[in-house]
């Protein structure tokens, strides 16, 4: 599943390669690719200023999840060349690189059971480990989402293989002038085949995504791994897809700027961005639960572990650093940060402060077997033909 950042303020690291310190080779290092927008650049500086000892630090921002997966795949291939160690100091984080030059990496939780099997990372530590010092803070469901096996599927008795620093959910945005004229506004999946909403909708172009919010609706689980054992599924699926105008997973918010559509449902990182610069959207989450995703800090197969980086780790998961996180990216963040709502603007507030009820009804995208994985993949293509 990919997710992009649709809107990126001055206070994100953007295009360029962000570097903090300078010196020789013998200085300490910490070279970091992460997703862009995902990190406020001041963040980088706070953690830089607070080292005890002199360090240089490289982060790189990369455009898309799915890139930072497919650089993780690469680095475990050989190389084709032998000239790459001359040209590697004049294009840092080149397509080919060896792992051993990147300490940690930005990957998305959905992305992680496939890093696992492949071996593409390594453990952070061990459950009873005591290196990352802010592991305490985090509640119960952020260790258990990324304490797994070595096949990558969920096991109390496994390892740590990821750290969260953020977190957003698919949401409903919507038009509020359409909907004036309707009289109603969204406030659940249900919603979505209410009469009047005809070619009105845009939908994610994900199997996972579309189906998972019919199984919502009708009160089942978004990991639900056979199909066929629910009723009137592909009913549902049929009359929503008469509701919608179209899929897709990158250009669903710019047809509901220009009004070719009313309501999109979306993931929040894209979302939160804009409503404040357009006052004629809101966005509301599902009352009987969504999706919800989380970006993971995770160390690649093959390196060192070093203290730098788990310090950098930990210093994410202080509450300050988290706030910061949470408030200038737009997402939540996985420890509490009491954001007040003098902090950010209103619609956002509201969506940055998850009600504990729908946090609890809603649910990651687990692993399923490959089986169920080709019956969502069957499905999504009959329904939309």
């Amino acid at each position: 599943m990919e997710r992009r950042s649709f809107l990126l303020g001055t206070s994100t690291l953007a295009l360029s390669q962000l570097l903090f310190g300078c010196g020789g080779n013998k200085q300490t290092q910490l070279k970091v690719q992460l997703l862009k927008g995902s990190i406020p650049g001041q963040v980088v500086n706070q953690f830089h200023k607070s080292l005890q000892q002199p360090a240089q630090l490289k982060f790189a921002p990369v455009e898309r999840i799915q890139d930072l997966f497919q650089q993780l795949q690469s680095w475990q291939q050989k190389p084709k060349t032998t000239d790459e160690e001359g040209w590697r100091r004049f294009i840092p984080f080149r397509q080919g690189q060896k792992a051993a030059d990147i300490d940690l990496v930005t990957l998305g939780d959905y992305w992680l059971q496939a890093a696992i099997e492949q071996k593409l990372i390594q453990p952070l530590q061990e459950v009873q480990g005591n290196q990352l010092k802010q592991w305490s803070t985090l509640d119960e469901r952020w260790k258990q989402l990324v304490t797994r096996n070595d096949q990558g599927n969920l096991d109390t008795q496994g390892k740590v293989w990821g750290a969260p620093y953020r977190w957003g959910s698919t949401v409903i945005v919507y038009n509020r002038d359409k909907f004036r004229k309707l009289g109603w506004t969204p406030k659940d999946w249900s919603d979505l085949w209410r009469d009047g909403m005809q070619q009105r909708i845009s939908l994610l172009n994900q199997p996972r995504e579309v189906i998972g919010l019919v199984l919502k609706k009708l009160g089942k689980s978004y990991n639900t791994d056979n199909l066929d054992q629910v009723p009137d599924l592909e009913k549902e699926l049929q009359i929503l897809n008469q509701q919608v105008k179209f899929y897709s997973s990158n250009n669903y918010l710019e047809p509901l700027i220009m009004e070719d559509t009313w309501l999109a449902v979306g993931w929040s990182s894209d979302v939160l961005p804009v409503l404040g610069r357009y006052p004629q959207l809101a966005a509301v989450i599902p009352q009987s639960g969504t999706a919800i995703w989380a970006d993971l800090w995770v160390r690649p197969a093959g390196i060192t572990k070093d203290n730098l980086s788990d310090q950098w780790i930990d210093f994410c998961l202080q509450p300050s650093t988290a706030k910061q996180i949470s408030v200038l990216t737009k997402t939540n963040s996985p420890i509490s940060t009491n954001i007040a709502a003098s902090d950010i603007q209103e619609p956002l507030w509201s969506l940055l402060q998850s009600d504990r009820k729908v946090f609890n009804k809603s649910e990651f995208l687990l692993p399923l077997p490959p089986s169920a994985i080709k019956q969502y993949e069957s499905l999504f293509a009959k329904i939309k033909i």
